[in-house]
């Protein structure tokens, strides 16, 4: 069995098979300042108390601080919601994006299954967990009773090869999902594997699972590295001989398996409007933008900023760009204040925001008007996603983002 069927089968008690319906106990359930209150609402048609209140996890991230009297009100009911069932896991005060915050509080770990009412919650594979979205009525349903079903999925083996240089991990995912293509791997698992994926650091493999979701997958998986088991030692408090790693057979079956190799490709971008309309940089180099965007739970992380500050550093954002910036999380935030890297962005004009969502979503801190363009570390790209429907967004790393805002076009981080 691969590694998705060996967790599945373990959460049911018998081996599980592709196609198969399962119901399946869930480890731990999340929701947002977004999605609490319809799941809420669902929840208290059919229950009266959660099923466990120390296995759901609540974080405010998507409009943080409240930026409408309907994203204030909707924070009110989830607020009520935790203190009336004791909700151990809650973060409601700007700690950060869920997918960055749940990793950071030891709530993430290998083998388990979690759940969450957001897309991205598949971002979990990183650490060898099923991690999967769904809506917020099924949320509800496992806030109730702590099981949800599924369809055991098929497997794809995503295989990565080749030398990093001077690209980053959103590079090689927006490599893949351009191969793949957006539907390419609808309810499939996708398993990343090879000697480049053994190598990345947790930030940079949190990022390819993050996207897999941007393929259609069901979960991104990745076995945990070296590396990742000490993350998570450190972050559970447990010994990594007491966490249940799983790890695929090396007979295990496929659906189908893809190769790439990044040794000869340039920097990726993804153009409007789909996340599969992946171009090398040298493509559309020159573009024209109004706006550059680094965070979100894609590449919020501390590399990101790094990176992005090592070319912002002696230079100014362009006078026609707005070039935003946002932390992850709270944790983030404090390691990039020591390093130095958020005087180095508010030195440069950038505009520094609290840890969250931001534009993302186009609620938030940067919301495009009608024929404006702009460069992100996020990952979607539809049309109307940051804004008005006129709007243009492309995708991209971080040190591309940097190196763009300088600009005020599409640039490569070497001509900086």
């Amino acid at each position: 069995m691969n590694i998705t069927e060996k967790i599945l089968s373990e959460k049911v008690g018998h081996q599980v098979s592709p196609g198969e319906i399962i119901e399946a106990d869930v480890d731990l359930a999340m929701s947002h300042d977004g999605t609490s209150p319809p799941a809420i609402k669902t929840f208290e048609k059919v229950a009266d108390k959660v099923w466990d209140s120390e296995k759901i996890a609540i974080i405010f991230d998507h409009n943080v601080p409240a930026n409408t009297i309907g994203s204030a009100e909707f924070q009110r009911v989830t607020r009520d919601f935790i203190k009336k069932h004791g909700i151990t896991h809650h973060y409601i005060n700007g700690e950060g994006i869920c997918h960055q915050v749940l990793p950071e509080k030891g709530l993430v770990e290998p083998g388990k299954l979690i759940v969450g009412a957001d897309s991205h919650t598949c971002t979990y594979g990183a650490f060898g967990a099923f991690s999967t979205g769904m809506g917020a009525t099924d949320i509800a349903m496992v806030y109730a009773t702590g099981k949800t079903w599924f369809m055991v999925p098929e497997s794809i083996k995503i295989n990565v090869e080749g030398k990093l240089n001077n690209l980053t991990s959103k590079d090689i995912v927006l490599n893949i999902i351009g191969e793949i293509g957006i539907a390419g791997a609808t309810y499939k698992a996708a398993e990343f594997f090879g000697e480049t994926i053994d190598k990345l650091d947790v930030a940079s493999r949190m990022t390819i699972t993050n996207m897999a979701i941007e393929m259609g997958a069901k979960n991104g998986i990745m076995e945990p590295n070296k590396e990742t088991l000490k993350y998570v030692a450190k972050r559970t408090g447990k010994k990594e001989n007491e966490l249940n790693i799983k790890r695929s057979d090396k007979d295990a079956e496929y659906y189908k398996e893809y190769y790439f190799n990044i040794d000869d490709i340039e920097e990726q971008i993804a153009c409007p409007h789909d996340v599969d309309n992946v171009k090398n940089i040298s493509a559309v180099e020159g573009t024209s933008i109004d706006q550059g965007v680094i965070g979100s739970c894609t590449n919020g992380r501390l590399i990101d900023l790094k990176q992005a500050a090592d070319i912002l550093k002696g230079e100014k954002v362009h006078e026609d760009v707005r070039l935003i910036i946002l932390p992850a999380s709270r944790e983030i935030y404090l390691q990039a204040i020591e390093k130095g890297y958020i005087e180095t962005f508010v030195e440069s004009g950038a505009i520094v925001c609290n840890p969250g969502c931001g534009p993302c979503l186009g609620a938030h801190m940067g919301v495009l008007s009608e024929g404006e363009t702009s460069i992100s570390t996020t990952n979607r790209n539809f049309k109307g996603r940051m804004g008005d429907s006129n709007s243009s967004v492309y995708l991209a790393n971080s040190k591309v983002v940097a190196a763009s805002a300088i600009k005020g076009y599409i640039e490569k981080p070497e001509n900086i």
